[in-house]
C-alpha cells in the first residue's frame, strides 16, 4: 500500500532523513520506534507532503505521492493525527471533526463517520459542544485521532498517540488503534512507548539518526537484545 524508497530530507544544512525506505501492506500495523531527534515525525510529515524531500521517492498503491499537495494525499486515502495532537482549542469538538471532513461532499456518509466515532470514543459525544481547548490531554488524543478518521483514510499516519498520558489512557488509546485496524485502516505508528507499540504491530522499524537501522517483525524487535537495551529499558 505504501512504499517510501531512499527518501533523503533537509532542514537547511541538517540531513534529518537518509536513505530512509520502509513499506506498509494493507491491513498491516507497522511501527516506527527510535529516539527523540532520529527522525520519525520528519518521516510522517514528508509521507503527508508537509516536508519536501530532495531524494527518493514515496507512492501509495502504486501512485507516486512525491510531490503531491497535502490536501491531495489526504484526497487520497492517506490521513494523520499529528504529534502534539494540534486541535482547534477555540473550536468545538463537533467542529473539529467536521474539519476532518473537509474534502468529502457525502453529507449521509460523514453523519455515518460521525456515529462512527463516536462508537470509538464515547467520550467525544458526551463533550461534542464542549471546545477542543477544554478537554484534558487524553480527550483531546481522541479528538485528534477521530479527525483524522472523518476523512475516512485507508492508511492512518499516527504521531506519538500515547505520548503525555497516563497509563490507563494509553492502554485504552491502543486498543483503539486495534480496533481501527480491524475495521479495516491500515496503521502507520510513531511512538515512543516501543513496548506497547511492538506489542500491537505486525512488523516494526528503528530509525536512528535519520536512517533505518533494523526491519523485522515485531515479535522478534521485541526479543533483539539491542532493541531492549536502547527502547525497552532491558
Amino acid at each position: 500500500m505504501l512504499t517510501v524508497d531512499s527518501l533523503d530530507v533537509y532542514y537547511g544544512a541538517v540531513h534529518a532523513l537518509k536513505g530512509v525506505s520502509l513499506r506498509a501492506e494493507a491491513g498491516e500495523v507497522v511501527t516506527l520506534i527510535g529516539a527523540n531527534g532520529a527522525g520519525k515525525t520528519t518521516l510522517l510529515r514528508s509521507i503527508s507532503g508537509l516536508v519536501p524531500s530532495r531524494l527518493g521517492k514515496v507512492a501509495f498503491e502504486g501512485k507516486d505521492i512525491t510531490r503531491m499537495p497535502p490536501h491531495d494525499i489526504v484526497g487520497l486515502g492517506i490521513s494523520q493525527s499529528p504529534e502534539g495532537r494540534m486541535v482547534f482549542a477555540n473550536l468545538s469538538v463537533v467542529d473539529n471533526l467536521e474539519l476532518g471532513a473537509y474534502r468529502r461532499k457525502d453529507r449521509a456518509g460523514i453523519r455515518e463517520d460521525y456515529d462512527a466515532v463516536y462508537r470509538l470514543f464515547p467520550r467525544l459525544l458526551e463533550r461534542r459542544r464542549q471546545t477542543a481547548g477544554t478537554l484534558s490531554g487524553g480527550e483531546q488524543q481522541m479528538l485528534a485521532m477521530g479527525r483524522a478518521l472523518m476523512s475516512r483514510p485507508r492508511l492512518l499516519l499516527l504521531d506519538e498517540p500515547s505520548l503525555g498520558l497516563a497509563p490507563l489512557l494509553v492502554r485504552e488509546i491502543f486498543r483503539t488503534i486495534l480496533e481501527i485496524n480491524r475495521r479495516g485502516v491500515t496503521v502507520l505508528l510513531v511512538e515512543q512507548n516501543a513496548h506497547m507499540a511492538l506489542s500491537i504491530a505486525g512488523r516494526g522499524y528503528v530509525l536512528e539518526t535519520g536512517t533505518v537501522k533494523l526491519e523485522d517483525q515485531a515479535s522478534r524487535l521485541l526479543q533483539n537484545e539491542d532493541v531492549k537495551k536502547a527502547y525497552l529499558g532491558g
